[in-house]
């Protein structure tokens, strides 16, 4: 037997199943049809639609928010919460570099530069201790902004990740980002249904952002969300998103550059009947995550559990290996044998487009790459 086949056992029969096993697959267990047919016969399938207006409303009671904004994905509802924050091009933003691009993409589309600081091991998140050593060295205030004393340019926001569903210190990040004149945004694609002490991330900064695309916790195929608890910025947000256009019978009159980033209708249909299974997909996500703690007890090979104080999803399981070489060898068992793995993203400063921005030391999130998996973490049903 191979070193690995009792965990390819375990995750066959988890599932049972003998065929190929994805690392995430969306289930339609509910009422998804049914909205679906609804949508299609009141022929609102676009940007207009009482789904829509339903969605935002289910998403911001379930994270506690006070406003949610429905979008096209979650790259456009980040790269609106930057201009939201009023990031402007050849500003800076301090994010991390071990993040799903998406993340760097969204201040790109500004014109805006990445900066990167290091993650906490336990997290996989950005490091609050790491982001004041950083700003108290790099940066000075100058007439209310935080200077970027090597660039020279303005860092007007900080965007944490929550990883793979597992919170951020974000209430320590924050109290850094105040210090500094920083805003908070949230990426919270991956962690809808995640909590830090009692509190849904994406909801303590100015304002979060969620995913759901087709392989998180639910879906509406493509479509995001941003969720704030300012009014003002709610508003700006609708605005910004749907075209900038002023409410008029027949008159087209807008009155900014705006985007057409509105989620369909027919694609928050999905949604709110995804929304009501929400619960029973977290409860057996969790406890997928406690079986497979219980697995790799004895295994050499360490779980990412929930740190203290917060509540995950797990979204996405994840294991950490010994060393690279260990890594490959798992993740080549596994994809031989049709149970899909794979290795967490390449950091930010590897890839060709963010490799000349700045960072300091990124020995946390260097040494994750090379040991990080994601194991499949579908809701068993």
């Amino acid at each position: 037997m191979d070193m690995f086949d009792d965990i390819i056992e375990f995750i066959r029969g988890t599932y049972k199943t003998e065929e190929f096993i994805p690392l995430h697959e969306p289930r339609f267990i509910g009422n998804e049809k049914k909205y679906l047919n609804a949508c299609i016969d009141s022929t609102f399938v676009s940007s207009v639609g009482k789904y829509v207006d339903q969605f935002e409303e289910e998403v911001q009671k379930f994270t506690g928010a006070s406003y949610a904004v429905a979008t096209v994905n979650g790259t456009a509802a980040l790269h609106i919460a930057l201009l939201l924050a009023d990031v402007d091009s050849n500003d800076e933003v301090i994010t991390q570099p071990l993040t799903f691009v998406a993340t760097c993409n969204a201040l790109s589309y500004i014109g805006a530069h990445p900066v990167f600081v290091d993650v906490d091991k336990d997290s996989m998140g950005l490091s609050p201790e790491k982001l004041e050593n950083f700003l108290s060295k790099n940066t000075e205030i100058k007439n209310g902004f935080c200077i970027n004393k090597v660039s020279k340019r303005k860092i007007k926001a900080v965007v944490p990740m929550h990883t793979f569903g597992h919170p951020a210190r974000t209430e320590e990040i924050l109290q850094v980002c105040n210090k500094y004149h920083l805003r908070l945004i949230e990426d919270a694609a991956e962690s809808l249904g995640s909590y830090s002490d009692g509190r849904h991330t994406g909801t303590l900064g100015l304002c979060g952002t969620l995913s759901f695309n087709g392989n998180k916790t639910i879906t509406t195929g493509g479509g995001g969300m941003i969720i704030t608890n300012d009014n003002a910025l709610a508003k700006k947000a609708k605005h910004i998103t749907t075209t900038a256009k002023i409410p008029h019978r027949w008159d087209f009159e807008h009155d900014m550059l705006a985007f057409n980033y509105r989620l369909p209708n027919l694609n928050a249909a999905l949604g709110c009947a995804q929304m009501e299974n929400l619960p029973m997909f977290i409860e057996s996500k969790r406890a997928l995550a406690e079986d497979y703690k219980k697995l790799f007890d004895n295994k050499g090979m360490q779980f990412v559990v929930e740190r203290a104080g917060t509540t995950v999803n797990y979204w996405l399981n994840a294991l950490i290996c010994n060393d690279l070489k260990e890594r490959n060898m798992f993740l080549e068992a596994t994809n031989d044998k049709g149970v899909m793995t794979r290795p967490i993203w390449k950091l930010m400063t590897n890839l060709k487009m963010f490799k000349n921005s700045q960072f300091g030391n990124i020995e946390n999130a260097k040494w994750l790459e090379d040991r990080v998996v994601n194991i499949p973490s579908s809701v068993r049903v």
